[in-house]
Order: C-alpha cells, then sequence, then structure tokens
C-alpha cells in the first residue's frame, strides 16, 4: 500500500468517524404543539393561581436575592404601564401553557437555522439559532425573550439564553436580573417532552437553580404560535404608581407558615433548602395541619390532609 493510498484512506475514515460523531439521525423532531403535564416542579406551584405571595424554599436565595422578593407587591403588574410586560424566556419553565414549536429551515439545503417557540399568552416566542452564531456583545441590547443558541448533543437539543431582561424567577415576584442565564436540555421520548433548565443569576442567587416541566404531544387542536393582542385595561392601580411594600413590611411573610406550619427560615429559601437534608432538620419539630388550606389541592370533600399531599413535601417521619 502506497503512502497516498494509506493518506486517502486515513483521510477517508476521518470523515467517517466525524459523520458518526454528528449524525443527522441523532437529532430529533421537536416540531408539533405539546400540552403541559403539570407534575414534577410545576406540582403546586404552577398550575391555577400560582405560588403564594412568599414561596421561596427551593430558591438559592442570597439574602440581597431574598431582600428585592419580600419588596414585591402582586399589584404592581396591573400597573397601565406594566400590564403588557411579558415574562422572560424563563418562563417556559414555570408558566401553566402549553407550547408550539416549529423550526425554520435554510431554503437550498433544507438545513434547520432555528427552532421557534411559541404558544404563550404573556411571552414572546423564543428562537433558539442552530446557525452556530455566536452570542452578542454583554452590552448588546436585553430584551424578555433573549438571545438563545442551540446545539444538539447526540438526541438532546440543549440550549444557551443569554441578555434576558429583568423580570422572574417565580411568579410571585422572585427576581431574576438582566445577569440571568439558563441552560436548557430538551429531551424526546416517543410523545413526551421533558425541558429541563439550570438557572444561574448572580445578583439574586446563591448558585444554580434547577427547574424541570414535561409536555406531551397532542393529536388534537394546534397550539396557536402566538398569544392573542395584549389589551391595557385599569384593574385598580394607578399609571406610573410601582406598588411595593418597605422592608420589614411585606404582610404575607408568614402566610406560608400559618397554612402548613414550614418555618419562616425555610420559606425564606436559601441554597441549603433545596436538598432533601434540610427537610431532616425539620422531622422533629414539624407538625403536619390537619387540613391543606392551598385551593388547587382541595377535593370534592374538602382539602385533603397534608400528610397526604404538600406544598412542600412531606416531612420524613423516621
Amino acid at each position: 500500500m502506497t503512502k497516498r493510498t494509506i493518506s486517502i484512506t486515513l483521510q477517508f475514515l476521518t470523515v467517517l468517524v466525524l459523520l458518526a460523531g454528528t449524525s443527522l439521525l441523532a437529532q430529533v423532531d421537536l416540531s408539533g404543539s405539546w400540552d403541559a403535564r403539570n407534575y414534577s416542579d410545576a406540582l403546586g406551584v404552577n398550575p391555577g393561581p400560582g405560588p403564594l405571595p412568599v414561596e421561596y424554599f427551593g430558591l438559592p436565595f442570597n439574602d440581597g436575592g431574598r431582600a428585592r422578593a419580600l419588596l414585591f407587591d402582586a399589584s404592581q403588574v396591573s400597573s397601565p404601564d406594566r400590564i403588557c410586560d411579558p415574562y422572560s424566556s424563563i418562563y417556559i419553565l414555570m408558566g401553566p401553557q402549553g407550547l408550539k414549536i416549529w423550526n425554520e429551515t435554510e431554503p437550498l439545503t433544507g438545513s434547520t437555522v432555528a427552532w421557534h417557540i411559541g404558544g404563550f399568552g404573556d411571552m414572546s416566542p423564543i428562537t433558539i439559532w442552530m446557525d452556530g452564531r455566536p452570542h452578542p456583545s454583554k452590552n448588546a441590547l436585553h430584551t424578555f425573550t433573549g438571545f438563545t443558541t442551540g446545539v444538539w448533543e447526540n438526541d438532546v437539543l440543549t440550549t444557551y439564553t443569554t441578555h434576558l431582561k429583568a423580570s422572574m424567577v417565580r411568579r410571585n415576584g422572585a427576581p431574576a436580573s438582566d445577569q440571568t442565564t439558563m441552560r436548557a436540555h430538551f429531551v424526546r421520548h416517543g410523545d413526551l417532552l421533558t425541558v429541563t433548565g439550570r438557572i444561574e443569576d448572580p445578583v439574586n442567587l446563591d448558585g444554580p437553580y434547577y427547574m424541570t416541566r414535561v409536555f406531551q404531544l397532542t393529536g388534537g387542536t394546534p397550539t396557536r404560535s402566538a398569544g392573542g393582542p395584549c389589551t391595557i385595561t385599569f384593574e385598580g392601580v394607578p399609571a406610573g404608581v410601582v406598588r411595593h411594600f418597605m422592608p420589614g413590611k411585606n404582610p404575607f411573610l408568614d402566610q406560608v407558615t400559618k397554612y402548613y406550619n414550614i418555618p419562616v427560615e425555610t420559606v425564606l429559601g436559601g441554597p441549603e433548602t433545596m436538598y432533601p437534608e434540610w427537610r431532616k432538620k425539620l422531622k422533629d419539630s414539624y407538625v403536619i395541619p390537619e387540613k391543606c388550606p392551598n385551593m388547587f389541592f382541595r377535593g370534592e370533600d374538602g382539602p385533603p390532609s397534608c400528610g397526604q399531599v404538600g406544598l412542600y413535601g412531606r416531612i420524613p417521619q423516621n
């Protein structure tokens, strides 16, 4: 075998290896209408009215993030100049709605240039750029949608979002700054789509915050790619007024404690409240209330026992 033949053979084998590592067969079709399946991290947080005003357990708040959260008054979003503000792209992990996903192709090759995610009435559609373009300068415009790029890792679509406007990381005003980033993984198993996100915010969080959502492909009425137009109406808050609570004056500070007997230091969150070891610290002092007042769990015969269904989960009894 000549040197030229060996060289050509090695080049051919190299191409085969590269093709095997980036095989188009590893990519998955994510297009379609996906209904939200509100369990896992959505349970007790996303459906219905959402979380209680001061319900921060499981959030890795630092002192500054917790202080900002406690200033938030829910009526703030009823101000006419804020009614139509959308949530940021983080809402894909904390909102109760389904998704509409479709791809944008390059007209000559048919390759996917971008994936688009829509279907929200209160969030702008997300564009996931797949063509290798870089993220803009840190000084570039920040929007509620942000800037997202994606890459296939075998059959998992991994995305990275930057340039987000300040918004929320939970629907009770838990803040997310304009330095927040989100890395997400989209995994399809048959008609189920699991989206797992890692939220990092050096301003408000003392570590990464993880959320997971599950969606199911629907064969029924297609989900709309965008919500209807937002209409500004008067909801009791004058224009130009930023409703808020003064430091130390939040009237809802002990609401979760009254409902569920969960200690305030747990309700206020922190990195340690994300782990099972924190619940074990409470097992000797925690008393399960007889009834859960959370309306989402209310059944025909009244609310179930908090020992059966609890917003924070059962405290280990042994």
